[in-house]
């Protein structure tokens, strides 16, 4: 028969041998490694994570502080786009000023110029009695703008033709055909407006009277005794200002002997105000 031996007594610490007890002690160590690790790791993500919140604090107030600078710096590029605006508003103003400052010397046609085209184009046997100037009257009047923008300057408007009367008288009718054709050739005139409004042959010839000389005995003569003229023709030929602008007939103009009208406009050119 076999018999059990159960000592109870090694259950009490107070009586456990001394190596059971440093087996028991490595054994608790061991299991509670695991613990230290797992706490230790959470300490080190702590402190990650309060480190990362410090630095991102940091840079969220720093990235305020930038904000906050670029803001002030975005106020003054804004105040200064609007004195360039300004400027710029001011600069178009004199240019548009300037512009139909200049159109109206582009317009011009001094009138000694025109005079002078007249009598180079006058063939022999043609002989100018007078020459009138006139608007005509069934072309309206140019009108301002009702409501024109503030600041802005009118624009622009080109003067009304002018219509030329020219009367005179010729050897026949081939010289005032020939007057015309001239004339319908010239740049300072329009040519489809150009064209002879009259031309008649005169009813009486006209008569030459005797020079008078002081302490000379004048002969007595008659009116019919008196040498006649041959009859000449009487016309009336009418024409418009061309609108061709005077920037275009300086060669022209210059022959003509408007010497201040063309310097004006070569200094204008030269400035840019009007294109060449």
């Amino acid at each position: 028969m076999y018999s059990l031996d159960i000592n109870f007594l090694n259950d009490r610490p107070e009586y456990k041998p001394e190596g059971a007890r440093q087996k028991t002690r490595a054994v608790s160590t061991d299991s509670k490694r695991p613990l230290f690790l797992g706490a230790a790791v959470a300490v080190a993500l702590l402190a990650a994570a309060g480190g990362s919140l410090l630095f991102l604090q940091a840079q969220n107030a720093s990235l305020e502080q930038r904000q906050s600078e670029l803001d002030s710096q975005l106020g003054d590029l804004t105040a200064k786009q609007k004195q360039i605006a300004d400027i710029n508003g001011q600069t178009k103003q004199i240019k548009d000023e300037t512009g139909a400052l200049a159109s109206v010397f582009n317009l011009v046609k001094p009138w000694s110029a025109m005079m002078q085209e007249v009598r180079d184009r006058i063939p022999p046997g043609v002989q100018i009695l007078t020459i009138a100037q006139s608007t005509p009257s069934n072309q309206p009047t140019p009108q301002p703008s009702p409501s024109p923008s503030a600041g802005a300057p009118p624009p622009a408007v080109a003067p009304a033709a002018s219509v030329l009367q020219i009367t005179g008288i010729a050897n026949s009718f081939n010289d005032v055909n020939d007057f015309l054709l001239v004339l319908q050739k010239s740049n300072f005139l329009k040519a489809e407006n150009t064209k002879l409004v009259k031309a008649t042959l005169q009813k009486e010839a006209v008569r030459v009277e005797p020079a008078k000389l002081q302490n000379a005995q004048q002969p007595t003569l008659n009116a019919d005794q008196l040498p006649q003229l041959p009859k000449q023709v009487e016309f009336q030929i009418e024409t418009a200002l061309s609108d061709v602008p005077a920037s275009d007939l300086l060669r022209e103009l210059d022959r003509k002997g408007a010497v201040g009208l063309v310097t004006r406009i070569e200094d204008l050119q030269r400035k840019g105000v009007i294109q060449p």
